[in-house]
């Protein structure tokens, strides 16, 4: 049994409020509770902070992975010493809709199958960082909203979000009169995306390292080669012709508004940052006027460019409201890292002694 002074307690909700879950989990390994907690009870707590720094770090290959203790970058000492306390199902099964399969003949719902769920995590991540002041992971999720945005606005279309098991049985890409894949030079795809569209069709039927390989460098090429066909394509074959005429104009204007957001200023800031090619890293101020940059350049472009314009309450305001025009439907932020946290919380703090932090001004806003 573990037990420390019922100031220590407050710190450590304090903490899980704030998603700090390596410093929580750190202070549950060595001992500091502020309450009576039994060996399980910390691994509880140990196992719902491993699981909440995978969802706030995007690590969206272990999301379906019910014991998050293995490779953690958080302490598990209490986790692996107990072994069998898991992640809650509840929490898993939403954490699930948003994993990225890692085998081709795996199934049930994922990213794969819709990007809905994934870009609702987007941007509850996106506010815990923003409000953390933590800009690179900002513009990280940021990133890969970007790549993925173009197969966000396909997914009403294709009935799924590019995922290549359902691509190769689809006669719009393999048929007659498709250049999918192919190397024609009537398809204004570059290179490398004809020859990631290419692998796309074949590599449900790959071994599952082919496969992983795969998801690592090429299935971005294939949400932007979806893209492209939809909207920047001056002879489209049947990936495009197959469709209504109506949903075809209504695919390009989403799709248009996809790629100008994956070309703008806000995106590109990424690499003036230690995880793109420089060393300098920006400020929420640097990141505040990028966004009302790509917000008036969208704008600009009328149609649902518009949408960025929208003062939504977000705290990059109008990106929710973009990614709800990009998908076709409203998106609003998930609760799932705030729904770990109440779980961090209610086991530390059971009875709820620990007032709620007061609520602070956000940056940006």
């Amino acid at each position: 049994m573990i037990y420390v002074v019922p100031e220590i307690r407050e710190i450590l909700v304090t903490l899980a409020q704030r998603y700090a879950f390596r410093e929580v989990s750190y202070l549950i390994g060595a001992g500091a509770t502020g309450m009576a907690l039994s060996q399980r009870d910390a691994a509880r707590v140990q196992q719902l902070c491993a699981y909440g720094q995978r969802l706030v770090d995007l690590d969206a290959e272990d999301f379906a992975n019910p014991d998050a203790a293995p490779g953690a970058s958080t302490d598990t000492t209490f986790a692996h010493l107990v072994g069998d306390e898991l992640v809650p199902a509840h929490l898993l099964a939403r954490g699930r809709r948003c994993h990225v399969r890692q085998q081709p003949k795996a199934t049930g719902p994922d990213a794969l199958a819709s990007l809905r769920p994934a870009f609702r995590l987007l941007l509850e991540v996106i506010r815990i960082r923003w409000e953390r002041r933590e800009t690179l992971p900002v513009l990280a999720a940021v990133h890969i909203a970007s790549e993925y945005a173009a197969a966000l606005a396909w997914e009403p279309a294709l009935g799924h979000a590019g995922d290549p098991a359902r691509l190769r049985s689809d006669p719009a890409f393999t048929g007659p009169g498709s250049r999918w894949g192919h190397d024609d030079p009537r398809c204004p795809h570059t290179k490398p995306e004809k020859s990631a569209t290419s692998r796309a069709l074949r590599v449900a039927g790959e071994p599952v390292s082919g496969w992983r390989a795969y998801l690592d460098r090429q299935h971005s090429l294939v949400s932007r080669a979806l893209g492209v066909c939809a909207a920047a394509c001056a002879n489209p074959c049947t990936v495009l012709t197959s469709r209504p005429s109506a949903e075809r104009v209504d695919l390009a204007e989403r799709c248009r508004i996809a790629l100008a957001f994956q070309r703008s200023g806000l995106v590109k800031l990424r690499h003036r940052a230690p995880v793109g090619h420089g060393f300098g890293v920006p400020s929420t101020v640097e990141v505040t006027s990028a966004w009302q940059r790509t917000r008036d350049g969208l704008g600009r472009r009328g149609g649902l460019g518009r949408s960025a314009l929208v003062d939504d309450g977000f705290v990059l305001p109008g990106l929710q409201s973009l990614f709800g025009a990009i998908a076709g439907v409203p998106l609003t932020p998930e609760t799932l890292l705030a729904d770990t946290v109440t779980e961090i919380v209610h086991q530390l703090d059971p009875a709820g002694v620990v007032p709620a932090p007061s609520t602070h001004a956000t940056v940006g806003r």
